[in-house]
C-alpha cells in the first residue's frame, strides 16, 4: 500500500524553494478574479504582481537593511492598493507545497523557503484603511423586504391545526391559571393542649394514623403535628402498620380509662 501512494505522489518538484505569503483579503480576492478570468479567456496567464528587492550597499551584511516590497499589477487592481510592504519570519516550521489536480493526481510543489507577511505599504496605507471601512459598512447594512400580504383577511396568520400545542404561552399567564392546592395554603396553629385532646380523640377512633391522614383531619402544619406525634405517639418503622402512628402505652391507659369513666 505504501509503494502505491508513493507512485502516485509527484514528486519532481520537491526540491524548488517556494515562498509562503499571508496577504489581505482585498488582494486574494483580486487574484483570485484573475486568475478566474484568464482561465475562461485564450490569453496567456498574466503576472499578478512582481517584488522589488531593496539592499542598502552601506549595510549590506545586516540582514535588517533588506526590504521587500511588492507592487501589484494589471488594470484589475484599480480599486486595491497598489504597493504593500512584506515582513519576512526567520523562525518558522518547516512546510511543504502540495497541489492535487482535478484527475486526483498528488504532486509536490516545493519547500518553503520563506514566510512573509503582507500589509499595505505607508503610502497606501490611508487608502487601505478607507477601503476596510467601506467593507464594514457595507456589512452592516441589512437587507430587509416588506411583503404586502394580498389576503386581509388574516388567513395567513391564524393558526393551523395542530399547532396550537407549539404556540408559548406566557409564564406569568402559566402562574396566574395554576390552581392553589391545599398542602401549600397557610395553616394556623391551634392551642397546643387542645391539639392535644382532638388527637386523643381520633386515636380512639382508630388506633394507627398516617401523617398525612392526621394532617387533613387536623387542618394543621405537618411540621407542628410531628412535635405532638413526638411527644405521644410511636411511629411503626416496619410491621403490618408500617409508616403510621400509635399511641404511646402509657398514653394507651389513660385513654381507656377516661373512656371507661
Amino acid at each position: 500500500m505504501e509503494e502505491e501512494h508513493s507512485s502516485n505522489l509527484d514528486t519532481g518538484k520537491a526540491e524548488r524553494s517556494v515562498w509562503l505569503m499571508k496577504c489581505p483579503l482585498v488582494v486574494a480576492k483580486s487574484w483570485q478574479s484573475q486568475a478566474a478570468a484568464s482561465a475562461s479567456s485564450s490569453e496567456s496567464s498574466k503576472h499578478l504582481a512582481k517584488v522589488i528587492l531593496s539592499v542598502d550597499p552601506l549595510h549590506s551584511d545586516d540582514p535588517a537593511s533588506v526590504e521587500f516590497t511588492m507592487q501589484m499589477a494589471g488594470p484589475e487592481t484599480a480599486t486595491v492598493p497598489k504597493s504593500y510592504s512584506l515582513n519576512m519570519f526567520k523562525d518558522f516550521v518547516p512546510m511543504c507545497v502540495f497541489s492535487e489536480t482535478n484527475q486526483g493526481k498528488v504532486g509536490i510543489e516545493g519547500k518553503v523557503e520563506h514566510k512573509f507577511d503582507m500589509k499595505p505599504h505607508n503610502e497606501n496605507i490611508e487608502e487601505y484603511r478607507k477601503l476596510c471601512r467601506e467593507r464594514t459598512n457595507k456589512s452592516m447594512i441589512k437587507n430587509r423586504q416588506i411583503q404586502v400580504i394580498d389576503n386581509d383577511r388574516g388567513v395567513l396568520m391564524r393558526p393551523m391545526p395542530g399547532m396550537i400545542g407549539l404556540i408559548a404561552s406566557n409564564s406569568k399567564d402559566k402562574k396566574k391559571t395554576l390552581p392553589v392546592k391545599g398542602s401549600d395554603m397557610k395553616r394556623t396553629r391551634r392551642d397546643r393542649g387542645e391539639l392535644e385532646d382532638i388527637m386523643f380523640k381520633l386515636f380512639e377512633r382508630q388506633p394507627n394514623w398516617a401523617l398525612k391522614q392526621l394532617v387533613q383531619e387536623t387542618d394543621q402544619p405537618a411540621q407542628f403535628l410531628k412535635e405532638i406525634l413526638n411527644e405521644l405517639c410511636v411511629y411503626n418503622k416496619r410491621g403490618t402498620n408500617q409508616g403510621t402512628y400509635e399511641l404511646k402505652p402509657e398514653y394507651k391507659k389513660s385513654a381507656e380509662e377516661t373512656g371507661d369513666d
